[in-house]
């Protein structure tokens, strides 16, 4: 009996020397690493970004890489499964961990639970993007993807989503023209379609302060907005865009072509893919395309650019001109001279030829 209770004791000394010895290890492994890179032990804080879709585990090692923890699979488990957090760590056993995308600036000497709860925060940096008047869809996805927000293929195919463009209405093959050019706040690997319709709500948010436009049916805005993209793409003084505008409605009332040079680039840059000329040849004004202005007359059928404000108010509230051609006159200035009839659009371009050669 003695015997019994000796053998008992022992395996229990043996159970709790394994148990104690096993818990101080784990309780090692988790306390912050010690970096030799840092030998006065200083607090430092590493920027750790967690892109929309990233993985526990992904997380662990970018953690480890950083040297914030000592251990990635201890880090892992503790995450994944709550009763060794619970165990480990039982002042925290309340955490609820879900680890969400952000930028997050985690302390080199932070404890596991203390980075859980961080990482759970949601806490963004935004990340701060321009888009320009006039940017087609293929500009501002490279301006997206170059700042990290989302890969530029997968804004070029969302913005093409049939089920998106059936629910704002959109009767076109893609978001171009609706994306309103203006400046933005996103996160770092942001959801392409959160980033699109952000887009797109600004779009029809904006055009209630123009008069005209925001009672428009789907199919009379789509026309302004094709005609906006290509007033937004010929006007560089703003009190100019009414008068290219009045230009191009006279023309489209007559179903005479618009001569749009900009339609041309669009063919030659964003559907052909080449670089953007330094000057219009006439062989380019000959491309078989729907978007050849210089072929077909009307509109071309789809937008060529995103038009802001200025563009759109043109196109809604044009004003009523005899003017049926515009050639620049200041290539510094952008200004342009209007003209009624083709003898003096004839005849302002020699004047301005000459003054150019002089």
């Amino acid at each position: 009996m003695k015997k019994s209770i000796k053998i008992s004791i022992i395996i229990l000394f043996i159970l709790f020397l394994i148990f104690g010895l096993g818990f101080f290890l784990l309780y090692t492994v988790s306390r912050p690493p010690v970096d030799s890179n840092n030998p006065k032990n200083e607090t430092l804080q590493v920027r750790i970004e967690v892109p929309y879709g990233m993985s526990i585990y992904q997380i662990s090692s970018v953690l480890k890489e950083n040297n914030l923890i000592k251990n990635e699979k201890l880090f892992y488990y503790c995450a994944r499964f709550p009763q060794i957090r619970k165990f480990l760590f039982p002042k925290n056993s309340d955490l609820d961990f879900s680890l969400k995308s952000g930028v997050y600036y985690v302390k080199n000497d932070m404890k596991i639970p203390e980075i859980l709860e961080l990482l759970s925060s949601g806490q963004q940096e935004y990340i701060k993007i321009s888009i320009p008047e006039g940017f087609t869809i293929s500009k501002i996805a490279e301006l997206l993807e170059e700042n990290r927000v989302c890969s530029k293929n997968d804004f070029i195919n969302i913005s093409k989503d049939k089920n998106l463009l059936s629910k704002y209405q959109i009767p076109a093959d893609s978001c171009e023209g609706y994306l309103f050019p203006d400046t933005y706040f996103f996160t770092l690997g942001m959801k392409t379609e959160t980033v699109i319709c952000s887009m797109l709500d600004n779009f029809f948010e904006k055009i209630n302060t123009i008069p005209n436009l925001s009672e428009k049916n789907p199919e009379d805005l789509f026309y302004t907005v094709r005609l906006a993209s290509i007033v937004e793409r010929e006007y560089r003084l703003e009190e100019e865009a009414p008068l290219i505008a009045s230009v191009f409605q006279n023309r489209l009332r007559r179903n005479i072509g618009l001569y749009s040079c900009a339609t041309v680039v669009y063919i030659l840059t964003e559907l052909q893919g080449r670089p953007h000329p330094d000057r219009i040849l006439i062989e380019d004004t000959k491309i078989d395309s729907p978007y050849n202005t210089y072929k077909y007359a009307g509109l071309p059928p789809g937008a060529i650019s995103n038009p802001g404000v200025v563009a759109l108010n043109a196109a809604t509230n044009t004003p009523k001109t005899n003017y049926y051609y515009f050639q620049i006159a200041d290539a510094q200035t952008g200004r342009h001279v209007f003209t009624k009839s083709f003898e003096e659009h004839i005849e302002n371009h020699n004047l301005v030829s000459k003054k150019a050669a002089k």
